[in-house]
């Protein structure tokens, strides 16, 4: 199983307290802590994308529950109406997000916040979160990273300028969260609250 670099430092120190336990013949905690650590090690998995590529289609860009599907103002990069897919990933959830679409990041911006339930509307202006905008030749796509309870760090992989392919991986997110997509007005949305998605697998959108 491949595991995002981020993870390393988590599953290493996971597995020298486990070390530790069973040197001291801890063997409940042991065998509790050898739980913990396979969570760990299943939470930063990434695996390979199984979509194929679609111009046409939009895929998800993260695992997840969606949690809403509504029209609202973006005024930092569409500075427009959109349609807004909210996809809630739960700790279970495989934390790497990756690109609905290919194109060109033309816009990122980190916004330092609180770190309420992301499942929550108000999660989307409250808490911390990071943007990234890309260009494509049909149309504006803005992928939001938010995080939640318990995240703590947000990573997003690409700087501005950078040319960047459909389920290429984007960045992640620690321990809880969600990730927003905003697509323009018009495109036809193909998933509903209460779908579950799969990451740069299941169709969220299509383009008109």
């Amino acid at each position: 199983m491949r595991i995002a670099p981020e993870g390393r430092p988590f599953i290493i120190g996971a597995v020298v307290i486990g070390v530790i336990f069973a040197v001291l013949g801890w063997t409940i905690a042991t065998l509790l802590w050898v739980v913990v650590t396979a969570w760990v090690i299943a939470f930063f998995r990434d695996p390979e994308p199984r979509g194929r590529p679609d111009e046409v289609s939009l895929l998800a860009p993260a695992d997840g529950k969606v949690v809403s599907v509504i029209e609202t103002d973006e005024p930092a990069f569409f500075g427009d109406r959109t349609i807004r897919i909210s996809i809630f990933m739960n700790v279970f959830d495989c934390h790497v997000n990756r690109y609905p679409c290919s194109g060109t990041v033309a816009y990122r911006h980190y916004n330092a916040g609180g770190f309420g339930h992301a499942a929550a509307e108000k999660a989307s202006l409250s808490n911390e979160q990071a943007s990234v905008g890309l260009e494509t030749p049909r149309g504006k796509v803005l992928i939001r990273q938010i995080a939640g309870l318990v995240a703590r760090r947000i990573v997003t992989d690409h700087a501005v300028g950078t040319e960047v392919r459909q389920a290429q991986r984007l960045g992640m997110i620690r321990f809880g969260s969600r990730v927003d997509l905003f697509l323009p007005p018009g495109t036809t949305v193909r998933v509903a609250v209460g779908d579950r998605t799969r990451v740069a697998e299941t169709v969220v959108a299509q383009w008109p």
